[in-house]
């Protein structure tokens, strides 16, 4: 049977899987955006040849780390890109989009090409602003534009969004649900001015320290 999700994808839509190369490490978490791209494609109805898609990333090698960008289409062929991944600042600077997410878009659950919100907020992020957090129509917290999020409360516990309130599965995020460092809770966007910390990141960035500027 035919997926609904491929139904409405555009045409030229792909599924993407964003990965750190480390020198003298290889391709980091590999097999969880290869678990993760394979469950989109499932969803998507994408044909997935799993052992291809190690094989494209096998033959990386580099001086110094790399940001790689598999991707997946329509058709079931893979594209691997990759570009020097550059330094990290250690505090970013975070403020709440205007755009409020529907918690019931399905869209939210896989990371596709299909994301003009969030590269065109990301291409214009305000002055002084390193990431923009999206919020859903109940005001609860969902993501960054390219970030999960983790909020550690004013009641000392860490937490981050469910997916049910709008978010990608991460990779950084699922391995600090396994390690028991977060527990998955909703949090108001009123809670981030009362939070004990923030913090954002993604699997290619680790986590960065971050703080709420403005309302």
């Amino acid at each position: 049977m035919e997926s609904p999700l491929c139904n409405i994808a555009p045409e030229n839509c792909r599924l993407i899987e964003t990965f750190r190369y480390g020198v003298g490490v290889g391709c980091v978490d590999l097999d969880l955006h290869l678990n993760r791209m394979c469950q989109s494609a499932k969803a998507f109805g994408y044909p997935f040849d799993r052992s291809a898609a190690l094989s494209l990333c096998s033959d990386l090698s580099a001086e110094a780390d790399l940001r790689c960008r598999l991707t997946l289409g329509r058709d079931g062929g893979f594209e691997l890109t990759k570009a020097p991944l550059g330094p990290t600042a250690a505090h970013w600077r975070l403020a709440i989009a205007d755009h409020v997410l529907a918690s019931s878009d399905v869209w939210l659950k896989h990371k596709s090409t299909n994301r003009h919100r969030y590269d065109t907020d990301r291409a214009n992020l305000p002055d002084g602003i390193d990431e923009l957090l999206y919020v859903n129509e109940k005001g609860h917290l969902c993501e960054g534009t390219i970030t999960n999020v983790f909020v550690h409360l004013e009641q000392g516990v860490w937490v981050t969004p469910p997916l049910s309130d709008g978010c990608l599965p991460g990779i950084l995020r699922q391995r600090k649900i396994k390690a028991g460092e977060v527990r998955v809770a909703s949090v108001h966007k009123d809670e981030l001015h009362t939070a004990r910390e923030i913090r954002v990141g993604n699997a290619l960035r680790g986590e960065i320290k971050a703080n709420l500027v403005g309302p």
